[in-house]
């Protein structure tokens, strides 16, 4: 995903905000205050139309966000861990570091968002209820989300993958087969379904003159069927990688040097020199820690004469450190959760390996165009 905003933690999960979250939430605020609540209620103030609009669009995303929140705790609760929730342009997601590792597991997480948009939309039909004798605008607004979260905890019902509604289909497939990549493939298959049938009637719509309505399907259903996709490659990379150890995919090609050595000898005699971008700091053979191009940047030029590589390295206890039996999985997942490019491979204190996100990806591309 793109670098986004983090806006804080809520119940120990990090909730981060995608640039293109401001798009889909202006288009909400525009077409509500703009459109909607003027058609509905034409007596009401512009004022009051564009402030129900703004209030309505604040409170419907903090229902994605609560629906995500659930998914997250409930994963919390069953020992997984979620780095955190990214609200985009098509809602929302939780960054889940590792695959559930059991059906009931995977059916208990993704039954509980949709259970959430339910019961958050019970609550706002109550508030319609209450204020409907009282205070129109209110009364409005609680109708608006209460219909709209209905519909949410539906459409993400629907047994595509990657919605909670074919996570609960593949978790049913997985239950019944104990195959793991089949009942992926089996929901990965009908999620492109219903994405070609979403981006058929956005066709359909569009040539029917309801433009927007048409082009957003069609959105809708693209990003629906590209991570159809890519959840099942992600499934097949998993299975490829079982049983890949870190020595297997490591490169015994690194270069290692001194923590005295200066940042100005480090860029004209190594990297310049010799085309190197990482190294690994040794102090009489054991790990000290590693040096990169990030961490030089962050000292200014005119400091580099003065400055030693031991100040401006990454220290060894701040390093994500692999053995080199370490499954080809648990790599991968470092590699995820600490969003790194590489991992030193590590053998009684000393650096064996070095092992980056390339030296796996060649390596699946290998054993894929070997059929293996």
């Amino acid at each position: 995903m793109r670098s986004s905003w983090r806006l804080g933690k809520i119940l120990g999960v990090e909730v981060n905000i995608d640039p293109s979250w401001l798009v889909i939430f202006a288009l909400i605020t525009f077409t509500l205050g703009g459109s909607y609540f003027p058609r509905q209620y034409p007596s009401w103030s512009s004022g009051m139309h564009w402030l129900i609009g703004l209030v309505t669009s604040f409170l419907f995303f903090g229902s994605v966000l609560a629906h995500e929140l659930t998914h997250s705790l409930v994963a919390i609760r069953q020992g997984e861990k979620v780095r955190n929730i990214t609200l985009f342009i098509f809602g929302g997601v939780a960054q889940i570091t590792e695959e559930p590792d059991r059906p009931a597991k995977e059916f208990t997480m993704a039954i509980a968002g949709p259970l959430s948009s339910l019961m958050i939309a019970a609550f706002f039909a109550i508030w319609w209820l209450v204020f409907q004798t009282t205070s129109q605008p209110l009364a409005a607004l609680g109708r608006y989300l209460a219909m709209i979260n209905a519909i949410l905890a539906v459409f993400n019902m629907v047994p595509g993958f990657p919605l909670d509604g074919g996570r609960v289909l593949r978790a049913i497939v997985w239950g019944m087969t104990g195959n793991l990549k089949k009942a992926t493939r089996v929901a990965s298959l009908t999620g492109q379904g219903v994405a070609f049938l979403l981006i058929f009637i956005g066709l359909r719509q569009i040539f029917a003159g309801l433009f927007v309505n048409g082009l957003w399907l069609i959105f809708i259903g693209w990003f629906l069927h590209s991570a159809a996709v890519r959840g099942y490659h992600h499934v097949l990379m998993r299975e490829m990688l079982r049983g890949l150890r870190a020595e297997d995919l490591m490169t015994k090609d690194f270069e290692t040097v001194a923590g005295d050595l200066s940042l100005q000898d480090l860029v004209e005699d190594h990297i310049l020199g010799r085309h190197r971008h990482t190294f690994v700091v040794t102090d009489a053979g054991r790990l000290e820690g590693m040096v990169g191009l990030g961490d030089i940047k962050k000292v200014a030029r005119e400091q580099w004469a003065s400055t030693t590589i031991r100040q401006a390295m990454t220290p060894r206890e701040e390093l994500e450190i692999i053995a080199p039996d370490d499954d080809g999985n648990i790599i991968l997942q470092r590699l995820s959760e600490k969003d790194v490019g590489q991992l030193p491979v590590v053998e009684n204190e000393r650096v064996i390996g070095i092992l980056q996100r390339g030296n796996i990806l060649r390596r699946l591309r290998t054993r894929t165009e070997l059929g293996i």
